[in-house]
């Protein structure tokens, strides 16, 4: 076919690193996306318009970059518009039509035109706060830039200025505080106008810290500003600001706390106060507040907003006569509710992620009281949803209703960065789908303004392992780049106050905890890691040029800590955090040596750094961090891996580290993966790592050749598993592998959540090897096409928005085939590495293969007690016999055969059953007798249904 039979189509240019049309710097990125029916089809030239004040001017650039190039026009001028428009040419001949425009609209103001005063109360009781002023004519333009050390909102003649939500957001409010630019020109109008804002502590009054230790980070009241450019038809312009002339009065918000909760009185209520005829005379005069001495910067991130409501699902009534709402998700957000009662009457809301034994399941949440009140105006019927705060919760616990109970007056708003989805995986395996799910949720709870741990106790903090190991399934899922480019600012900023050492908390607020201004592992390297996987999937080169000197000071830091022997042995460390073998009450104290994790995590750096100094074309830095990342690895493979490939700390997750950074390879590194392999096996198939060993486990395991491994260790429902808290009820990821017990009582640790994203880093590994959807080259620009087909899945799929469009890959059996797909963007290409071992380099379009992979389904040797316990555990029939067996007789006795028996091979199974009964022995052998001659695949497991009363999750 020729080009001319099919239609090229360039979709609306993104400028900058989001959608919005505010941009922050002058010479903003360009990016856009192509849509072809044409195969193969590759971008050879583009045109780029730009319209600004009524003259339109066209570049021509040359070649298929289409992703973050460099802006080719003059720069923009503090406040200036403009619009874009895109045509691009095919290395076919093929050209497009010019896309739609795109208004971009310069929001950073001119140094030193920033005038507006902060002002407040000066106490930290929610108050509002008016000015009023007059328009003198037409105006063309009005843009209002404000923000607040606390959180706010702004409306203009009774008329909020945007949808956003706990504005300005969370920042280290020492150095940085956002800025909020919107266009408000439809809202005003001729004469006198007003301005209003709410303003409560958010982040910046909160008291931080754990239990007793809790207290104030920042220092003083909260204040808000803002600053209103009006311009005119006749090129004359206005300036509002907040100053000293700005009254306030007490809000109907009593108190707002993010843990505690709010407080609201409608019966303070003052109706229009934001209002021009409002009559603001018994209003106090403002005070100017003393803040930071920070400018603020124009926010570069999407904000926070409501981005769904979800009904009741159930009404519970609790063993002591509570009522109880089901949501059927646990979710972050807040309550709204319709209700009608008598002037007075207060309405209590609680909120919790689990039930416990039929009641809200409090304990996990420490001292967060997490309690919402409402007070009635008495004026009939009344709406009301807390403003500035959130909750983690499922469940809800409604006390004082007035009259019955109707749960249609009842929703729950998910609130957190509003970031555009960009990816799914799916399968039939039931369970696994609602793992992956479970993932989802738990990004989106702690997607709100920063990256934090948890949503619902009394953290909520930024911890910079959370997202080291997350970075690549949230890049995946979400367009969480300038979301991440935001964060790392605060990074940067609280590392060079910490003289090099990136905090294990950002914005680090929290001093009174031992080590957080302590160089620990896999935390700091955030500050590597995170970049590279913007890099990778977003070909940002922009944050690595922000980040390199971050990224060179701390492994610097981390190289005179760890002296001449360059091994990382000393000081604080939490290395493989929530081992499932340790002890509640200490979760650091786990099988791998905190050094071995140390070292590892210290030359992945090193060797991040020298990549990051090479693509930047920092030669001399490249060669001195590509030479100490390869001194770290013979010291590593020196002091903790013997000639034959055992690790000094024989425990999973050294090996992982080992195979998966790079620092072994050969046959050693095949040795390490048998280990490995037998490991998992011995532990029959339950996770036995934690924190930095979970994420990447998987991918130790099918690199070095053991698919089928990973996929008994993936499809697991023993505790500890990944699915075992999807079996009883879990709707997000929890932080401990049962911080829910069997018995529905909940995990009596003093640190336990139940939304937690860390463990579900996982997903990644799902996305890239088990769909088969990974970036060969950043931002996808060449796709790797490679599924590892697993025993235990019938069929597996991924579609990812690429910042070049979208891509899908997947595979599904139909009997002895299996059929494998993918969709590639255009201006990309593909290598596709089939499980045959075929190979095909496909470029845009639509693309199928089938080939012949029967079930394994072999023929199964006699098995007896004298059989090896290796052969029992591979043998998921044989093993659920063997377990039926002896619980028939003796359930106790099963389980404890369950959890302590080590599956290796060379030991009998008749071993472990030493001490048992003859009548355990004998039932036991019948049960493997009867087994048929060969080894089916095994049956996937079904959903369950959640019990309530048994998990609430």
């Amino acid at each position: 076919m020729t080009p001319e039979n099919h239609t090229v189509n360039v979709h609306a240019p993104r400028i900058g690193w989001t959608d919005d049309p505010f941009v922050t710097n002058p010479c903003p990125p360009l990016s856009w996306k192509t849509t072809t029916t044409l195969p193969s089809w590759m971008q050879a030239a583009t045109d780029l318009a730009i319209t600004r004040d009524g003259t339109t001017a066209t570049v021509r650039i040359d070649g298929s970059e289409s992703v973050l190039v460099t802006w080719p026009f003059a720069p923009l001028k503090p406040g200036e518009s403009a619009r874009i428009r895109v045509r691009v040419y095919g290395k076919d001949g093929s050209a497009s039509s010019w896309s739609p425009s795109a208004e971009v609209i310069a929001g950073f103001l001119p140094p030193d035109a920033w005038h507006a005063r902060f002002i407040g109360s000066g106490s930290e009781a929610p108050h509002l706060v008016r000015g009023t002023f007059d328009v003198h004519g037409t105006v063309r333009r009005a843009l209002l830039r404000s923000t607040a050390f606390g959180a706010y909102d702004i409306r203009i003649n009774d008329i909020p200025a945007d949808d956003s939500e706990l504005k300005p957001g969370w920042t280290s409010y020492q150095w940085r505080v956002n800025l909020d630019v919107a266009d408000v020109t439809a809202h005003i109008r001729p004469g006198r106008n007003a301005l209003g804002i709410t303003l409560t502590g958010g982040w910046y009054t909160e008291r931080f810290g754990f239990r007793d230790a809790a207290c104030r980070f920042y220092e003083g009241a909260p204040a808000a500003a803002a600053q209103l450019t009006l311009e005119y038809e006749d090129g004359t312009v206005d300036t509002v600001i907040t100053d000293e002339r700005w009254r306030w009065t007490r809000a109907p918000v009593v108190s707002a706390s993010l843990y505690q909760g709010e407080i609201y009185d409608a019966r303070l209520q003052t109706p229009g106060w934001s209002s021009p005829s409002f009559d603001d005379s018994d209003w106090d005069t403002v005070q100017i507040v003393a803040v930071p001495e920070v400018t603020p910067s124009m926010r570069s991130l999407p904000p926070v907003r409501v981005i769904e409501h979800r009904a009741v699902e159930r009404v519970l009534t609790t063993p002591s006569g509570k009522t109880v709402l089901d949501f059927g998700q646990n979710l972050v957000g807040r309550i709204r509710i319709r209700v009608t009662g008598e002037r007075g009457h207060t309405v209590t809301l609680r909120h919790a992620e689990v039930l416990e034994h039929g009641e809200l399941g409090t304990r996990p949440l420490r001292n967060a009281a997490a309690t919402d009140r409402y007070t009635l105006s008495g004026d009939g019927e009344e709406f009301w949803e807390p403003k500035w705060t959130f909750h983690g919760f499922r469940y809800v616990e409604v006390d004082n209703w007035p009259g019955p109970f109707t749960p249609e007056h009842v929703s729950a708003a998910v609130i957190h960065t509003d970031m555009a989805r960009t990816g799914d995986f799916t399968t039939s395996h039931a369970l696994l789908q609602r793992l992956h799910e479970n993932v989802v949720w738990g990004m989106r709870g702690n997607f709100l303004s920063i990256p934090t741990d948890c949503p619902q106790r009394d953290e909520r903090l930024g911890w910079t392992g959370d997202i080291q190991v997350f970075a690549p399934t949230a890049a995946f899922l979400y367009d969480c780049d300038a979301f991440l480019r935001s964060w790392l600012e605060d990074v940067m900023l609280e590392q060079r106050a910490a003289g090099g050492i990136a905090p294990m908390v950002v914005p680090a607020v929290i001093p009174q905890v031992p080590g957080l201004f302590e160089p620990i592992a896999a935390w700091g390297d955030a500050i590597t890691i995170v970049p590279a996987v913007l890099w990778e999937r977003f070909a940002d080169d922009d944050i690595l040029k922000r980040s390199f000197d971050a990224m060179t000071t701390w492994v610097d830091v981390v190289e005179a800590r760890a002296g001449s022997t360059l091994l990382w042995e000393e000081s604080l460390q939490f290395g493989d955090w929530l081992d499932p073998d340790a002890p509640p009450e200490r979760p650091g104290e786990a099988k791998t040596d905190a050094g071995i994790v140390a070292t590892a995590y210290f030359f992945r750096s090193a060797e991040l750094t020298a990549k990051t100094a090479a693509l930047l074309g920092r030669e001399a830095d490249a060669r001195h961090y590509a030479d100490l990342a390869e001194r770290i690895a013979r010291a590593f493979r020196s002091a903790y891996i013997t000639p034959r490939g055992r690790m000094m700390s024989d425990a999973p997750t050294a090996y992982t580290l080992a195979i998966v950074f790079g620092l072994v390879h050969g046959e050693q590194r095949q040795a390490m993966g048998n280990r490995l392999r037998d490991l998992v096996r011995s532990a029959g198939y339950r996770i036995t790592t934690g924190f930095v060993g979970t994420p990447i486990i998987c991918d130790a395991l099918t690199t070095t050749g053991h698919a089928a491994a990973a996929s008994r260790l993936l499809t697991q429902t023993e505790c500890p598993s990944w699915l075992y808290p999807v079996t009883m009820g879990a709707t997000t990821v929890w932080e401990r592998w049962d911080s829910m017990l069997e018995d529905g009582s909940i995990n009596p640790g003093q640190m336990t959540s139940f939304n937690h994203y860390a463990l579900g880093a996982v997903a990644d590994w799902l996305h890239r090897s088990v769909a088969g959807l990974a970036p060969l080259e950043p931002a996808y620009r060449v796709i790797r096409i490679a599924p590892i087909l697993l025993d235990d899945l019938d069929d597996a799929s991924a579609w990812h928005e690429t910042p070049y469009g979208r891509a899908r890959a997947g595979w599904r059996r139909e009997g002895a085939k299996v059929y494998f797909h993918a969709e590639i963007p255009p201006n990309t290409q593909a290598i596709v590495e089939l499980p045959s071992g075929t190979r095909h380099e496909v470029g845009s379009g639509v693309h199928t293969w089938v080939e012949v992979h029967p079930p394994n389904s072999l023929p199964r040797s006699p098995l007896n007690l004298r059989s090896s316990l290796a052969t029992i555990i591979d043998d998921r029939q044989a093993h659920e016999a063997v377990l039926n067996a002896i619980r028939s007789i003796d359930e106790s006795r099963a389980e404890t055969f369950r959890r302590t028996t080590r599956w290796r091979p060379g030991r009998e199974l008749r071993e472990p059953l030493d001490k048992a009964p003859v009548t355990i022995l004998a039932a036991v052998e019948q049960a493997l007798a009867a087994l048929p001659t060969c080894d089916p695949v095994v049956q996937q497991a079904a959903l369950p249904a959640p019990d309530p009363a048994r998990s609430g999750h």
